[in-house]
């Protein structure tokens, strides 16, 4: 195939196919030779995008009633664990005359039975696309894999049943470094896609993964939802708020989203727990903490310090002179910690952060518009917990009922 590029951050990035798309290839490459005998080596598909793509078909593998090969997945420029991974599709006659039930002259001539194989992982929790014991395959690819081999067998004029069964042998190895566990798919990777492209750095894919998660607790009775960032908010959770951390649901750095998915799922209570290098951000109204969208650190620091140096104009202008005297060294930190060194010196830490916080309520609020009852709980290694919203602990220990009455 040759590759389409994309500009982003001002680079020149390739675009990929997700496993949907090689899955529904190899199928359609299958069930080619499966009906005209002949091996072949390139499949062509159209994706949902609307463009066609030539992929090369490998691991040929043919029978009398069955054929099975492969399409190796390519990610292009998106850093995704699965790329170079081989999916494969077998796809085997089970019947070449439609069923009694099928006697209907206005049903489909040709019967699909698809199902997962090796490294294909399976449903074991409710909430997600697919039902409790399915294949972890969605319904987008399930599409895709169905209308490629109806044309197959169209152009053969098949009438009767298929078995399609796909697979991924690597998949059960590479499931452990994705969301699978946690999201209750287990024994291997999912089949995913939308478009069929992958599009590098593709922030769909994590966004729709988040919101997996979350639909996931809330089909579970969970009504208050933890939030954190990554790692340094659940290590803090665990070391410090007595909490597992793999009951929180873990947002990167698209909190606004993440809040968004919260409204429309109905969650009434949402607790939000991370490091003050990203939720500082959100007190400028910079929803989407990654620093290439926005380092907004320095600036919300100093708006909370002339806040407090605007106060202290009629009152105390020495106190003031000293605030403003500040202003230098926190322009010149690199870190939140090294800001917080010189407030702590200052004696003015406590003072800094209540404003803090009370901007990231108030741009949370507006977010949400009031819909969610939205508390936080922000901290860094050094300084411990900086600013919690004043509901934040009695909502952290009503996610621990819920979760411990949800256990028993």
């Amino acid at each position: 195939m040759e590759k389409q590029t994309v500009i982003k951050g001002q680079k020149e990035l390739k675009r990929g196919y997700t496993t949907g798309t090689c899955a529904a290839a190899a199928a359609k490459a299958a069930a080619i030779m499966l009906f005209s005998g002949e091996e072949i080596r390139e499949v062509r598909i159209t994706v949902p995008a609307g463009e066609t793509l030539l992929l090369e078909v490998e691991e040929i593998v043919r029978h009398s009633d069955a054929v099975s090969c492969a399409v190796r997945k390519d990610a292009g420029d998106d850093p995704d664990i699965t790329h170079g991974m081989l999916v494969f599709a077998e796809v085997k006659k089970v019947s070449a005359v439609r069923q009694e039930t099928d006697a209907d002259p206005e049903a489909d001539p040709v019967r699909i039975v698809l199902e997962g194989g090796e490294g294909i992982g399976r449903v074991t929790k409710p909430g997600l696309e697919q039902p409790v014991g399915a294949p972890a395959i969605n319904k987008v690819p399930r599409k895709m894999i169905t209308e490629a081999l109806r044309q197959a067998a169209g152009e053969a004029g098949f009438c009767g049943t298929l078995r399609v069964t796909i697979s991924a042998p690597e998949g059960k190895t590479l499931a452990k470094k994705t969301f699978n566990p946690r999201l209750g798919i287990v024994g291997g990777l999912s089949i995913l896609g939308t478009t069929g492209i992958v599009e590098p750095m593709s922030e769909q894919a994590l966004t729709e993964t988040i919101l997996l998660e979350m639909k996931v607790q809330k089909q579970e009775g969970i009504q208050t939802l933890c939030l954190v960032p990554g790692n340094y908010g659940s290590d803090f959770l665990k070391d410090e708020l007595s909490f597992s951390p793999d009951r929180a649901v873990k947002c990167s750095n698209y909190v606004g989203e993440a809040l968004d998915m919260a409204v429309v799922l109905g969650f009434p209570r949402v607790l939000l727990v991370g490091h003050i290098g990203k939720f500082a951000k959100l007190a400028a109204g910079v929803m989407n903490t990654h620093s290439r969208i926005a380092d907004a650190r320095a600036e919300v620091f100093l708006a909370a310090l002339s806040h407090l140096a605007a106060g202290a104009l009629k009152e105390d202008p020495g106190r003031m002179e000293k605030l403003i005297g500040l202003v230098p060294e926190i322009e010149e930190s690199v870190t939140t910690d090294e800001m917080l060194a010189v407030l702590t010196r200052a004696g003015i830490r406590e003072d800094v952060m209540s404003r803090i916080m009370e901007r990231i309520s108030w741009h949370i609020n507006q977010r949400t518009r009031g819909e969610v009852q939205v508390e936080l709980l922000t901290f860094s290694k050094e300084w411990g917990i900086l600013g919690k919203t004043e509901g934040a602990m009695a909502l952290l220990e009503q996610i621990k009922e819920e979760r411990k009455g949800q256990k028993e």
